[in-house]
């Protein structure tokens, strides 16, 4: 079974984003400071122990100046009250000295007791430091101590010493107090980065709280929204949660229009069917016979059918909240061409300036709902020349574009205070032309499901009428 099978989600993965930040954060402070540490504990290690070469250092120099090698090749040791510690004089101190040649040595009044390693002489001129080295202390316990050796050279003095004499000169140190220096240092910095720690871990809790309070306070404006206190989140957020709080007011948005367009269609449907059933109960008052009842009843229930059909359909002219972008030109050219066949006894030709790069965020059937109508629109009305336009419009403070299209005929245009009028469901611009007068509502309707802007003006161009139409940004 993998590991976690088994398991309720989330048992062992915190659902706080503050507790995942605050234990992640934790963790990386945790191995910063222990990396830190360990450097730092290394460092004052190699430090110390510079240190106490050099200290042996200048031991062995000041013995050295002392000490003396007869003509004998005897040693003569210095004196002790000369000795630059006197920690040297005091049996098992663990601080020795030793003064050898190859043939006879010196040991300190210190190295009486311990059992020191075997001496190791180096050449002349050179020195070395060495260590932890094992040993038995006064005790007979076994220890470790450094060692620092200094090598000199006795000229010869007499005929029968006419060689030079090599001599080492070694000091050695228990380690134990290289060690209770670094125990020391090691348990002060222990405490300091304990301490800097707990003071970042809180500091880190602190920030990393007041970096999530903008999620906090969308969290309580949703719930104002759900009490309807306020219709919508406020537009003062943080720039990498904007988009999220723009995509909930997008879609608290949509929602209320969907709830408003479903009232209206049922208060429409409601309306519709009033009529019919006032006249079915009319005749059932009126005594009507069988035959005409049943003839009336067909009618009525015939165009409760029709209204009820006619209603569901629209009520599903909505459209999805994200949308990927869909290219305009392949639907206009598939629109335009059969228009063109339609209205060829008449010569009505369409024109495009389509920018590649202007896409439209809806669904398929809303484009070709709205092209559809407006295209056929101007054709209907034009005498020669349509011309559709598509291009992207930049928005203020540089957030984006929108997209902007326009349909042009050289028609006779309509007046401006018959705009309002021809986009009422069920008017005609001219009588004496055939429609039904709804697609511009229709257009009207899809666009405002858009948040988009629908205008009509004069085409500048062709002189006939000029409808425009803005989308928001996608």
């Amino acid at each position: 079974m993998a590991f976690g099978d088994g398991l309720k989600p989330g048992l062992y993965e915190p659902r706080s984003i503050w507790a995942r930040q605050l234990i992640a954060a934790s963790l990386g402070l945790v191995t910063f400071l222990a990396l830190a540490g360990f450097a730092l504990d290394h460092s004052f290690r190699v430090t110390a122990q510079n240190d106490l070469r050099s200290k042996l250092q200048s031991y062995a120099y000041a013995i050295a100046a002392q000490a003396e090698i007869a003509r004998s090749g005897s040693i003569i040791p210095p004196i002790d009250e000369r000795m630059p510690d006197s920690e040297f004089l005091r049996p098992g101190s663990g601080l020795y000295a030793r003064i050898f040649t190859p043939d006879t040595m010196w040991d300190s009044p210190s190295s009486r007791g311990p059992v020191l390693p075997e001496p190791v002489g180096v050449k002349s001129g050179t020195d070395n430091f060495r260590g932890p080295i094992a040993f038995e202390d006064i005790d007979g316990k076994p220890a470790a101590l450094y060692e620092y050796s200094y090598g000199l050279t006795r000229p010869g003095q007499s005929f029968e010493q006419s060689a030079d004499m090599p001599f080492t000169v070694q000091i050695l140190q228990d380690a134990e107090v290289l060690n209770e220096r670094v125990n020391l240092f090691r348990m002060t910095l222990i405490r300091a980065l304990g301490m800097a720690g707990l003071v970042l871990l809180v500091l880190q809790a602190i920030i990393l709280r007041w970096s999530i309070s903008p999620l906090s306070k969308v969290i309580q404006e949703l719930k104002r929204v759900q009490n309807g206190k306020i219709p919508k989140l406020t537009e003062r957020h943080p720039i990498e949660i904007q988009p999220l709080t723009e995509s909930i007011n997008a879609f608290i948005d949509s929602e209320r229009q969907n709830l408003e367009t479903q009232r209206n269609s049922l208060d429409n449907l409601a309306h519709s069917l009033k009529t019919p059933l006032a006249v079915l109960r009319s005749m059932l008052d009126n005594d009507a016979s069988h035959e005409e009842l049943r003839a009336e009843l067909s009618t009525q229930l015939q165009r409760m059918n029709e209204q009820v059909s006619y209603r569901l359909t629209r009520a599903s002219a909505g459209h999805k909240l994200f949308s990927m972008g869909i290219e305009i030109e392949p639907i206009a050219t598939d629109i335009v061409t059969s228009l063109e066949k339609l209205y060829a006894s008449r010569g009505v030709f369409a024109g495009f300036e389509i920018d590649p790069a202007a896409l439209f965020y809806g669904e398929v059937g809303d484009l070709q709902e709205i092209l559809g109508n407006l295209l056929e629109n101007a054709f209907k009305w034009a005498s020669n020349s349509v011309l559709l336009t598509v291009e992207r419009e930049p928005l203020a403070k540089g957030k984006g574009h929108s997209l902007l299209i326009a349909v042009d005929d050289d028609g006779p245009g309509i007046e401006p205070d018959k705009v309002e009028l021809v986009m009422q469901r069920g008017v005609r611009g001219d009588q004496r032309v055939k429609g039904h007068g709804i697609g511009l509502a229709i257009v009207h309707d899809l666009v405002s499901s858009y948040n988009g802007t629908l205008t009509v003006v004069r085409s500048a161009e062709y002189g006939g009428a000029r409808f425009e139409l803005r989308f928001p940004k996608g």
